[in-house]
């Protein structure tokens, strides 16, 4: 069971999610940058500068090499491909994405559809940026391709089929996750025993902050400056999905980026959803299903998974625990 500092706090707010930093100490090297769409904090400590280095360097290649196989930006990443030929014919990917859509038709299932790559059927018809989004009828029109069930995985060739034309995936809920928990194992490896991955939402932390927690805040998804509570944690990982990371309004309505399958469009149930586990790839997927499940649904189907805990922010600004956090 974790312990929240500042306990008083915690009915106040929250989330986005920030690591609140010690005093510059010695051997310890951080870089931060963007890719994957969001912003990277690497932080890690060892001895030899030289070590660091290559860290640092190691962990930002692996990112790299991540969004340039799973970003549906990128024209030749291999996800891209698999869209624009899977419903045409069978197409055969690497080990690694047909393990990772695996995984996703895996948590889909647990999570009753509230987790499904294939919202991009839909989803790429959104732009934040522009702050556009499609309509009545064309959300109609494309809702039927929005079933996990319609993506066939052949295990035997490592081959992918689309059971429906306009069935597209977006793995957006579930690389970044993936990247971070690669860039732990990638530092595990080297023998650094002490360090930090983050990529927008997503955290993993590898050891303590020598001898101490890492401190961990939750920021408000109102208010950018606000931080309602800090949490120690050591050798886990947390992510967080809200309302507030890629949205418009428009007529005083906000349009985010975190859309129910069953209706294609934004949810209003939640404002913030952070999921505390072993694993980001996990935790990434889940807090995107909790946020869409809607609080009741969501924290039952996290108290009935073992070494999970969720802390939600609901519309009304009202925090919610899972029983591990509470107890």
């Amino acid at each position: 069971m974790l312990t929240f500092i500042n306990k008083t706090s915690v009915l106040a707010l929250f989330f986005i999610l920030s690591v609140v930093h010690f005093s510059a100490l010695a051997d310890w090297q951080k870089k931060e940058y963007s890719t994957m769409g969001t912003n990277i904090l690497i932080e890690v400590h060892h001895a030899d500068a030289q070590i660091r280095e290559k860290a640092i360097a190691k962990v930002t290649k692996e990112m790299e090499r991540v969004n340039q196989s799973m970003s549906t930006y990128i024209d030749s990443s291999e996800v891209s491909r698999l869209n624009a030929s899977a419903f045409a014919q069978n197409v055969k990917v690497s080990n690694e994405l047909f393990e990772l859509l695996t995984l996703s038709k895996r948590i889909s299932n647990i999570t009753d559809g509230a987790f499904d790559i294939s919202y991009a059927s839909v989803g790429y018809l959104y732009s934040f940026p522009d702050k556009t989004k499609p309509n009545d009828e064309q959300i109609t029109a494309l809702l039927g391709a929005v079933n996990y069930k319609l993506i066939e995985l052949n295990d035997a060739n490592k081959s992918v089929r689309y059971l429906h034309k306009d069935l597209k995936i977006d793995l957006g809920g579930i690389a970044k996750g993936y990247a971070v928990d690669n860039s732990i194992a990638l530092l595990k490896e080297m023998g650094i025993k002490h360090a930090l991955v983050t990529a927008g939402g997503d955290t993993k932390l590898l050891g303590d902050r020598m001898g101490k927690p890492w401190i961990v805040g939750i920021r408000d998804p109102r208010d950018r400056e606000k931080q309602a509570v800090v949490i120690p944690l050591s050798d886990s990982a947390m992510s967080t999905s809200g309302d507030y990371e890629r949205y418009f309004e428009e007529d005083g309505k906000r349009f985010h980026h975190i859309l129910s399958p069953k209706t294609g469009k934004s949810t209003y149930e939640v404002q913030s959803v952070s999921i505390i586990g072993p694993l980001s790839v996990y935790n990434d997927a889940l807090s995107t299903a909790v946020f869409v499940m809607g609080l009741e649904k969501g924290i039952g189907l996290i108290n009935a998974l073992p070494d999970f805990e969720v802390i939600v922010m609901d519309a009304n600004r009202k925090m919610h625990y899972s029983d591990g956090l509470i107890e």
